[in-house]
């Protein structure tokens, strides 16, 4: 067996299965007779649920391939498949890499709607646990931040408030939770949050953002929750704290929703 064979199948579990726990609904190997296809629909999948945006580079595919537990040669002919079906373009020289062009095209809409709906128990599933520790993780925020995580999140949340609609506005989002998780002072809370969202979007611990249509409005919608949850933890209110934050990262369920509903109409 050359390298690149035994990275593409992959290496058991433990016996108590912890690998595969961690390794994600989306991103977890589906027996199927291709991993070539297998890799090809996730990634489709993940630009299609806003994992990626438009203009956005995609990871090296060395981390690729790490996220989705496949061998560096599997995700390559992947990514050329996105590039003959026009939802990536790759740049060569200093700045290169695979960038995304479009977030559906015409046969996108059929392979998200059997990856996602392969997996929508699991997804589901996930998505409470992820909202359950949002929670917790708010909760214990509101209890044991300093001033200084405090005047931290007051910077991210304006950095939200600020940041243009989009990947800016993806990555702010992102940056707040992370501060969110850091004023926990729990590492293994912080941990094993990240290690969910990572069974639901291969780009965690930034979150989905959808598509264009709504876009905005979720931003928007996402803000008031921001501004709720900052006051809350930075006011040491911690039973409030945990209700906001088990709410507010919903949004990532029914952003899953709109995409599968997206498909199916569009199938019909």
């Amino acid at each position: 067996m050359t390298p690149h064979e035994a990275a593409d199948a992959g290496s058991p579990g433990a016996p108590d299965g912890t690998p595969s726990a961690l390794a994600g609904a989306l991103a977890a190997p589906v027996e199927s007779s291709s991993r070539v296809d297998d890799v090809t629909d996730r990634l489709v999948t993940a630009i299609a649920t806003g994992e990626y945006l438009p203009g956005q580079r995609l990871p090296p595919e060395r981390d690729l391939a790490a996220s989705l537990r496949a061998g560096r040669m599997t995700v390559r002919a992947a990514l050329a498949r996105l590039v003959e079906q026009g939802m990536i373009e790759t740049q060569r020289g200093r700045g290169g890499g695979s960038f995304v062009r479009e977030q559906h095209t015409t046969s996108s809409d059929a392979i998200v709607q059997r990856t996602l709906g392969a997996r929508w128990a699991d997804l589901s599933d996930t998505s409470d646990a992820i909202g359950r520790l949002h929670g917790t993780i708010a909760e214990a925020a509101a209890e044991n931040r300093t001033t200084a995580d405090a005047e931290v999140l007051r910077e991210r949340l304006e950095g939200y408030r600020r940041a243009e609609s989009g990947r800016a506005s993806q990555r702010a989002d992102e940056l707040l939770h992370v501060a969110i998780a850091d004023a926990a002072h729990n590492a293994t809370l912080r941990g094993v949050l990240f290690d969910l969202e990572a069974r639901v979007s291969i780009a965690a611990p930034a979150h989905l953002w959808g598509g264009p249509d709504g876009m905005r409005e979720m931003e928007l919608r996402a803000l008031g929750d921001h501004e709720a949850l900052v006051d809350a933890i930075c006011d040491g209110r911690s039973t409030e704290a945990a209700r906001i934050a088990r709410e507010h990262v919903k949004i990532d369920l029914e952003l899953l929703e709109r995409v599968l509903r997206s498909g199916a109409a569009a199938a019909d």
